[in-house]
């Protein structure tokens, strides 16, 4: 009859060496509430597609109650993830959740995406809904794997009869993350890399925090489409605090509806209480855009911040002809500049895209916008002309400037209380 404690013992041995996944649910964590995706099946290897395995790892996490799923360092290729309520999500430092380029493994459905609701558009690496309180932290890497997807986009529209008028969602194109209708998010640390199209699409959250995290395309890529950094879509109270941007597209990008009937589109309530504070701009189009899709953005602080590259403009206020608009108390405070291009501020007519769809053509207000403590070297001042008969412009004040410009005269016209004060260009003082 065989010893009953070396029986045991062999028992015990026998459970310590069976695989991760073969064990009962408590040991899959890797600390309390904690679910390591390898634990799940899920392999770094670069080339596997690991959708399914990481899947699993946040059903089994949301089953528990919660948690977070944790990316140890190593590559991951994935299709599109759907998170749960209460589950987080955590990249260790050497992380890298990398975005498959075969777009079948993000099956296109209803999404929402630029200031409408696509029927056929593909979904984004990461997807939260109504997920308050989520969390996406750590020191690793979302990345979109974009540079096949850009150079294919850029064939097609060359290719196209009129190229002016390719779609930005002509081809499938997957974001790096989508979080919507969703309270108290934190994103965190997380660096946002080579995005097929936006790279954090927010829409319809409310107290949200990004900090510290990074968004940036390779720098010998010229352009990379639709490559936003961070897209505020129908948000409010989101602080931005700490980021790095060098994208070739919108660094930040308030965006609602468009049409001459954006005001009544209630899917689309308005942009209110941005803070974005101590953040660097290397590279992109704009610091902050307002459009292309916005109807409604008010309360808003840029402030303590820097542009060590290359941004077309540090605020750009995009006037379409075809939807109402209404921007007001936008504040940029104590921003330095060291670029040999692009402009202070630009608001005049955008009309890229526009169809009034038989409407008559709809009023605007911009009002009470003021950039205080400009410094550094620029290439132009800038532009402030509103949509004639359709936009009124007002209460705009430009304030202790310190710069060097090429091009050193502020454009504008038809702009009510334009106050010019301690504004220094090259060395002289300009007035209104």
């Amino acid at each position: 009859m065989p010893n009953r404690f070396f029986l045991r013992r062999a028992i015990t041995l026998s459970m310590l060496t069976a695989p991760l996944w073969g064990r009962p649910s408590q040991a899959l964590a890797a600390g309390p509430n904690q679910f390591v995706i390898t634990h799940f099946g899920a392999v770094a290897d670069g080339v596997t597609v690991n959708t399914a395995a990481i899947q699993k790892t946040i059903e089994h996490a949301a089953a528990q109650g919660g948690g977070t799923v944790v990316v140890p360092a190593g590559v991951f290729v994935s299709g599109a993830l759907f998170l749960k309520p209460k589950v987080n999500l955590h990249l260790e430092q050497g992380a890298v959740l990398r975005c498959s380029t075969d777009l079948k493994h993000f099956p296109a459905g209803r999404t929402r995406i630029e200031g409408h609701f696509a029927e056929n558009f593909n979904p984004a690496l990461i997807n939260a809904n109504g997920c308050d309180g989520l969390k996406i932290s750590g020191a690793g890497t979302l990345d979109g794997a974009g540079r096949p997807i850009w150079d294919l986009f850029w064939k097609l529209r060359n290719a196209a009869p009129d190229p002016h008028n390719f779609k930005n969602i002509g081809i499938p194109r997957a974001r790096l993350a989508l979080i919507e209708r969703s309270r108290d998010v934190t994103i965190e640390g997380v660096t946002f890399k080579d995005s097929q199209f936006w790279n954090l699409h927010l829409y319809r959250c409310q107290q949200v925090t990004v900090r510290n995290a990074r968004f940036q395309v390779p720098d010998d890529y010229h352009q990379a489409p639709s490559s936003d950094g961070i897209d505020l879509d129908s948000c409010q109270n989101v602080l931005v605090e700490g980021c790095y941007f060098s994208v070739t597209d919108d660094c930040i990008a308030a965006k609602g509806s468009k049409g001459p009937r954006a005001m009544e589109d209630k899917d689309s309530p308005p942009v209110i209480g941005i803070r974005v504070r101590n953040c660097e701009f290397k590279r992109g189009h704009h610091m902050l855009a307002l459009g292309s899709e916005a109807t409604l953005v008010r309360d808003v602080l840029i402030e303590d911040c820097r542009v060590t590259g290359k941004v077309d403009s540090l605020a750009v206020f995009k006037l379409r002809p075809d939807t109402p608009q209404h921007y007001e108390n936008i504040h940029f405070r104590n921003i330095s500049v060291d670029s040999s291009g692009g402009q202070i501020v630009t608001i005049q007519p955008w009309t890229q895209y526009f169809d009034l769809k038989g409407a008559p053509p709809p009023q605007s207000i911009v009002r009470n916008i003021s950039l205080v403590g400009i410094r550094g070297r620029l290439k132009a001042f800038g532009t402030i002309k509103p949509n004639p008969g359709q936009t009124t412009i007002s209460d705009i004040l430009l304030k202790d400037f310190d710069v060097r410009l090429d091009r050193e005269k502020l454009d504008t016209a038809d702009v009510a209380n334009l106050r010019l004060e301690n504004v220094v260009v090259n060395g002289k003082q300009v007035k209104a």
